[in-house]
């Protein structure tokens, strides 16, 4: 079947539609993260005083949470007189041009997967494509869950890196797929692949979050302080953790379906070829990430530093390994 040249023309222009609403998101976000007042600690006790039963009502729902966002007028805002939750504003512009952004996103991917009718995911552009959607999709599905908002201006700010990267260095004219990549498996090993990267990517964000509050807590620098309006520190690494421990388990499925596929593509499992190495390589060191965590002498900051070691490891095999590195993973289109 022919390219449909018009649709493979209307996906570049809804990413290009993105990428505008994406740079407005962040900046909203930005506005959120570091320009919120900060509630002193006098202002907090009268608070606490003149409202127990809001402050009540408003913890009972986050008890139970694992990452709780602290109660300040960073992240929630309480309206004089009336008593009641007032959203940032900030973060709730952000939020709602990211939903239009993201839409526009999937739009992009849909009309490219039209354009050729077959997954969208079958070259170094078009795997940045969808995975910068889904990584927006999850973060917006843990907001609903979690307030992780404060991560917004990093989220919007990387998609829109990795989206400029997309229609410039990795950009491939939409075709078919090469005839290594036309199985079954694709839609079965890349799709998990992608959602891995968006979990790990977040989990690396927090883990960043995590190591600025640590100081902040320790040794509160001035540049620091629009950390005062962050969670714990403590609180992130645990989120951080959570996310990273569901990533690294979607990664061995990634790794796993991956020799499976290589037996059915080249009749043995696993060849040492470059990608398989550093695939490998990638679930060695979220591995040692876990154990880290869990073994005694490792502090919240080292581990956090590895969990970024990994996040590394992660964009350098799509990247210099799919780029310059010979081998039989050599799908990047470029």
């Amino acid at each position: 079947m022919d390219v449909n040249t018009d649709l493979a023309m209307w996906s570049n222009q809804l990413i290009i539609s993105a990428m505008i609403v994406y740079a407005v998101a962040m900046i909203f976000y930005a506005f959120d993260l570091f320009g919120g007042r900060e509630l002193k600690q006098s202002e907090a006790g009268a608070a606490s005083a003149a409202k127990p039963s809001n402050v009540r009502r408003t913890n009972r729902k986050t008890t139970t949470a694992l990452l709780d966002p602290p109660q300040t007028d960073a992240s929630v805002e309480t309206t004089t007189g009336s008593g009641r939750d007032k959203p940032r504003r900030g973060a709730r512009i952000g939020t709602s041009l990211l939903v239009l952004a993201v839409i526009l996103h999937a739009a992009a991917v849909l009309t490219r997967a039209l354009s050729v009718m077959r997954v969208p995911w079958g070259n170094m552009m078009e795997y940045v494509l969808t995975a910068t959607a889904i990584t927006v999709i999850v973060f917006l599905i843990v907001n609903v869950k979690k307030d992780i908002r404060y991560l917004g201006t990093i989220v919007a700010g990387g998609v829109l890196l990795c989206l400029g990267l997309a229609i410039t260095v990795f950009y491939t004219p939409a075709a078919k797929l090469i005839p290594a990549l036309d199985s079954y498996w694709i839609a079965i090993h890349v799709p998990i692949a992608i959602l891995s990267t968006s979990l790990l990517y977040i989990s690396a964000i927090l883990a960043v979050f995590q190591i600025l509050k640590s100081s902040q807590e320790n040794k509160d620098p001035k540049w620091l302080r629009f950390m005062r309006r962050m969670p714990a520190s403590i609180d992130l690494e645990r989120f951080s953790y959570t996310i990273a421990a569901v990533g690294f388990i979607t990664w061995t499925f990634t790794l796993i379906a991956g020799a499976i596929w290589a037996e059915v593509a080249w009749s043995r499992y696993w060849g040492w070829d470059s990608k398989e190495i550093w695939t490998f390589v990638v679930w060695v060191i979220y591995a040692a990430y876990l154990h880290a965590r869990a073994t005694r002498g490792w502090g919240p900051t080292k581990v956090a530093v590895l969990n970024l070691i990994g996040i590394a490891t992660v964009i350098f095999n799509f990247t210099v390994v799919n780029m310059y590195f010979n081998g039989l993973h050599s799908y990047s289109g470029l």
